[in-house]
């Protein structure tokens, strides 16, 4: 008989075991280790008292990583193992998910899904989410190395005036400031950079509007790349942004997946 309860008592080698073997058949299978998990969903912000789980005999079969910032939550991850498909748990989660956390105060619930996970989108679609943006995935390998110095004590607020557009959830500095894995800050008074070395992951790349087009982005990123031990990833690129998306195109990083931001607002 399946139960559908909070993820509360539910350890993080539980979780990562149903999230491998519920994205072992997808495009882009899913080899996470527990630690991997823990970092990635508690840099989003992470709830186990909101997220939601079907068992099956104790054994974690479909879940919702729940996460909330405030007065929006967000889906971290949705999934189902491939022997429970097809019974509605999705469904009956996501309705979950959106009572939870509209009880602890959010006012809007913000998902991402890959362009070419079709019965994710259309099941997202079919519970009220619309596509707010489309975002672009990229990796880049450098051929020269750049040296910029880190930066310590760096408020990133400071540096919002120099977007081009608002960052996704896992990409804002509240996100970066609550990760458990070390980032580093480079730049100067002109640039700034966030690198996590452990992933390559590079959630914030700025220039000043004054000194673009002049190199600096390039240097930057390629001291990015120095400090990482994997090939850089700059996730979720807003592809209204123009700008961004010929820096990057000239920089040589190729393009990797898509995805949709989808968004619904919740019952006060």
């Amino acid at each position: 008989m399946i139960e559908i309860r909070n993820l509360t008592a539910v350890p993080f080698e539980a979780m990562t075991a149903a999230f491998n073997e519920a994205f072992s058949d997808y495009d882009i299978p899913a080899h996470y280790t527990t630690d991997y998990l823990r970092a990635l969903v508690t840099r989003r912000g992470y709830r186990p008292d909101l997220a939601v789980g079907a068992f099956d005999d104790e054994r974690l079969v479909a879940f919702v990583f729940n996460c909330l910032d405030g007065d929006a939550a967000y889906n971290s991850g949705t999934g189902v193992v491939p022997s429970h498909r097809r019974h509605g748990l999705a469904r009956t989660l996501m309705e979950r998910s959106f009572a939870a956390t509209a009880a602890a105060g959010a006012k809007s619930y913000t998902l991402e899904v890959i362009e070419t996970n079709h019965r994710a989108h259309a099941l997202y679609r079919s519970v009220g989410m619309k596509e707010t943006r489309r975002f672009q995935c990229w990796k880049y390998e450098p051929t020269t190395r750049g040296r910029f110095t880190e930066l310590a004590n760096v408020h990133l607020a400071d540096y919002t005036p120099w977007f081009d557009f608002p960052p996704s959830w896992q990409n804002s500095s509240a996100a970066i400031q609550r990760a458990i894995e070390p980032y580093v800050a480079l730049g100067d008074d002109r640039c700034v950079a966030i690198v996590f070395p452990s992933n390559g992951d590079v959630p914030l790349l700025a220039v000043a509007p004054a000194y673009r087009r002049t190199g600096l982005g390039r240097s930057l990123l390629d001291a990015c790349a120095t400090r990482a031990a994997k090939p850089l990833r700059i996730l979720n690129i807003d592809d209204r942004a123009s700008g961004a998306m010929a820096f990057l195109e000239g920089c040589g990083a190729v393009r990797t997946v898509e995805q949709y931001e989808m968004v619904i607002s919740l019952p006060v």
